[in-house]
């Protein structure tokens, strides 16, 4: 089996685990909407799917419906956010463990709160977008599923 070497050391651990939920926001266009991290931030410029740190003795579909009002002043509700798949990357300072959902629904009209600029993308085409690592592998898996 490849994917196994028995003699491999484990991986380097960087430290703490930072739980982080994002969606992928879908128009009835079936466009995905992806935010840019602003300057100041870390992998300033990149774009990345919304969403955010989940706080402590918060869930995740909890923290998402919090990001969304507060980054997009848009509301949803968590049986509106669809589980779909998730991220494991190691950075440099943490380890990033990060759930994807899927949202469909929502009311109100998406509104860059933060000074992010915002881009609504069709599925073929998010490969074009600079992306934090830990996002690239969901590209592929969004265009699969729309």
């Amino acid at each position: 089996m490849a994917c196994f070497d028995p003699n491999a050391p484990p991986p380097p651990s960087p430290g703490r685990t930072l739980l982080v939920a994002a969606v992928a926001l879908v128009d009835v266009d079936g466009r995905v909407l992806l935010a840019q991290r602003p300057p100041g931030k870390s992998l300033a410029g990149l774009w990345e799917f919304p969403g955010g740190k989940v706080h402590e003795g918060e869930t995740p579909e909890a923290a998402l419906v919090r990001e969304l009002k507060e980054e997009l002043d848009i509301d949803t509700r968590s049986s509106c956010l669809a589980p779909f798949t998730f991220a494991s990357h190691s950075y440099e300072e943490f380890h990033l463990l990060m759930p994807l959902y899927v949202c469909r629904v929502w009311q109100g009209d998406v509104r860059p709160m933060e000074g992010q600029k915002l881009a609504w993308v069709y599925p073929n085409r998010m490969g074009d977008y600079p992306m934090p690592p830990a996002d690239v592998p969901l590209v592929a898996m969004l265009r699969d599923l729309l």
